[in-house]
């Protein structure tokens, strides 16, 4: 039974996921390290991220609102499945070594300071154990009664547009005041798929950023010519048995021997839809949940005007 979560507490309407992590990167990155609290400590990105949360409810209206939080970014049941899925980015954080000069992380400290802001405002903030933000993102999409607006740089959870039920993408091209909305036109004109085919592209291409090897030859375009030819990964992997489908000698050379790849991608590269989720509250709250800690929490980071604007965007 598909259950929205806001309808809990007798709310409905349009809901927007947050891929959080996709979010407050990109406004460290977007935001001078030089803003920061009273006591010196950077506070850029949990600042930035007030201010991508104001324009974005300012702009696109939604009645209720999710925070999708990372709680396993490189959950062990897709490595099982395939081993280098984000193998580099462990590599990488242990690349420093000792005639090399460490980079101060300024980020992570400010992670537990945006949990404890939205927490404070009210804003659903959920995140489970075993599963990335896109799974959490992947599930309420799924249980939602209404449209979904997905904020996110991952162009991963392209995969999850529907136009007929009302999900789309905005992916943020600069801050989040220039957002591009991926709907199936949108998907189609760029990659030749729609929502579902577009988790099958980028199993058959591979995705270096995660870790995800492809099928060797197969590249973004003939991957998407092998599903307009044949459908879905289904249909090709069908068309490899079948002598007089339409496959060159190498595809099909290739396409063979990447079985095992194939047979397990699916998993890994799809998100989840059945994650537990916690019983939350995501209708947008309208006064802060706990104005006596928000107040404090400004006060000790210095948060000024960014949370003000929030404040004043929720109010009714």
């Amino acid at each position: 039974m598909s259950v929205s979560y806001g309808m809990m507490r007798g709310v409905t309407g349009r809901l927007m996921l947050l891929d959080t992590a996709s979010l407050y990167f990109r406004a460290y990155f977007g935001v001078p390290e030089s803003v920061k609290a009273p006591d010196g400590t950077p506070v850029n990105a949990v600042r930035g991220l007030l201010e991508f949360i104001d324009r974005l409810v300012k702009d696109h209206r939604p009645d209720l609102l999710v925070a999708c939080m990372d709680a396993d970014w490189r959950p062990q049941w897709r490595v099982d499945l395939i081993p280098s899925y984000k193998a580099h980015r462990v590599a990488e954080e242990r690349a420093t070594g000792p005639d090399e000069e460490e980079v101060p992380d300024t980020l992570s400290p400010q992670v537990p300071v945006i949990e404890d802001v939205l927490d404070a405002l009210g804003i659903a903030r959920v995140g489970v154990a075993g599963y990335e933000a896109d799974d959490v993102i992947g599930t309420f999409t799924a249980r939602a009664t209404g449209p979904v607006d997905i904020v996110t740089g991952d162009r991963d959870l392209y995969q999850l547009v529907d136009d007929g039920r009302g999900v789309r993408v905005l992916y943020p091209l600069k801050g989040v005041g220039t957002l591009q909305l991926t709907d199936e036109a949108w998907l189609r004109e760029k990659y030749g798929v729609d929502g579902p085919g577009y988790a099958d592209l980028a199993l058959l291409r591979g995705d270096p950023s995660d870790g995800l090897p492809g099928v060797p030859g197969i590249g973004e375009k003939t991957a998407a010519k092998l599903l307009a030819e044949f459908g879905d990964l289904a249909g090709i992997m069908a068309a490899v048995d079948d002598p007089k489908a339409k496959l060159t000698p190498s595809q099909r050379k290739r396409l063979d021997e990447s079985r095992p790849y194939v047979a397990v991608a699916p998993k890994v590269v799809k998100v989840a839809d059945d994650v537990p989720l916690p019983p939350v509250g995501t209708a947008l709250p309208k006064a802060p949940r706990d104005p006596a800690e928000l107040e404090k929490l400004a006060a000790r980071w210095g948060l000024g005007g960014s949370l003000q604007r929030l404040l004043t965007t929720l109010a009714p």
